[in-house]
């Protein structure tokens, strides 16, 4: 059996919007497996509670396989889309489930008219750095000592205005 083949008996993976409480412990759980920062419960809920809609998550059945947890809010008179955390489980990736809860993140802050979207990932995590700049994302600054383990990040930042296509242009 081909590497191909086994990408084909794969199961596929649902995207679905956050919609309950009751599916915190999965996402938490995630993002404690996968990222570097520590996160109180109500980090989680300020990003959730606040911007419900902009919360995706991937799923293989019942299970939690990726997640996506953002804001839009108000920067210096433009409104800017913020990717605060994203994770996906290491025995999924390499399959585009990062790239598509990135571009289902993008979209729908899109529809809520942002101007722009940033983030901050580890200079060092080259996994990361690849899959945003292949969807338009560029490097804006190096935060030194940005996280607390001393490491640095890359605020990225992707302009909404000019270089994300409207679903329409997608579909045409």
């Amino acid at each position: 059996m081909t590497s191909i083949d086994n990408v084909i008996d794969l199961p596929p993976i649902s995207y679905v919007d956050y919609t309950s409480e009751l599916q915190l412990p999965s996402i938490i759980h995630l993002i404690e497996n996968d990222l570097s920062e520590p996160y109180s419960i109500y980090t989680y809920r300020y990003f959730i509670h606040n911007w419900p809609k902009l919360c995706f998550l991937a799923m293989d059945g019942d299970t939690c396989v990726g997640v996506i947890i953002c804001k839009l809010d108000l920067h210096k008179q433009s409104n800017r889309g913020y990717i605060a955390m994203l994770a996906v489980a290491k025995e999924y990736r390499k399959r585009a489930i990062g790239t598509t809860l990135v571009q289902k993140a993008i979209h729908a802050m899109k529809e809520q008219d942002a101007d722009e979207v940033v983030l901050e990932t580890e200079y060092t995590n080259q996994g990361a750095l690849a899959l945003y700049q292949r969807l338009g994302f560029i490097k804006d600054k190096r935060l030194h000592r940005y996280y607390l383990n001393g490491v640095d990040a890359f605020r990225l930042k992707l302009f909404c205005k000019t270089m994300v296509k409207d679903r329409e242009d997608r579909e045409n």
